[in-house]
Parts: structure tokens; C-alpha cells; sequence
């Protein structure tokens, strides 16, 4: 639910889990495209939210929408 981004179906902030593991599983053979959809995801929750918070960049979105995308052991510095 925009501008809130929150899940419709559960009401939590999105992604909520189930999407997060339905978001897995779609782009289980392209991790890459995942994160650029994710990132551009975030830009457009950060505009928004920002608006009905009053804050520019909301805290902690890097986290709720790109951290648990990357995959596991990965060092966020280098990429590898």
C-alpha cells in the first residue's frame, strides 16, 4: 500500500517476509536484478515516506529493502 509501503495482504512494512521470500523466488536466477529492482524501490518509499514524515530519507530503508537481498556471505563493501 502506497504511500504507506505497507503489505496488503498482512499490514506489515514492506517487504514483509512472504514478499521478501516471494521476491526470492522470482528472481532466484538473477540476484543482480533483484537488488536494482529493490534499490529503485526504495528510492520511490523514500520520496514518499519522507513526504508524510517530514524526514528526507527515512532510517533503516537500506536495510528493510536491500540487505536481506544480498546474497549470503557476500561483503557489501566489495561485492564479493
Amino acid at each position: 500500500m502506497r504511500p504507506l509501503w505497507r503489505c496488503r495482504a498482512c499490514g506489515a512494512q514492506w517487504p514483509c517476509p512472504p514478499a521478501r521470500l516471494a521476491l526470492l523466488v522470482e528472481y532466484r536466477h538473477d540476484r543482480a536484478a533483484l537488488l536494482v529492482y529493490l534499490a529503485t524501490l526504495m528510492h520511490e518509499a523514500a520520496d514518499q515516506l519522507g513526504q508524510l514524515n517530514g524526514h528526507s530519507h527515512p532510517a533503516g530503508l537500506t536495510d528493510r529493502f536491500l540487505t536481506w537481498a544480498r546474497p549470503r556471505g557476500q561483503d557489501p563493501e566489495t561485492g564479493r
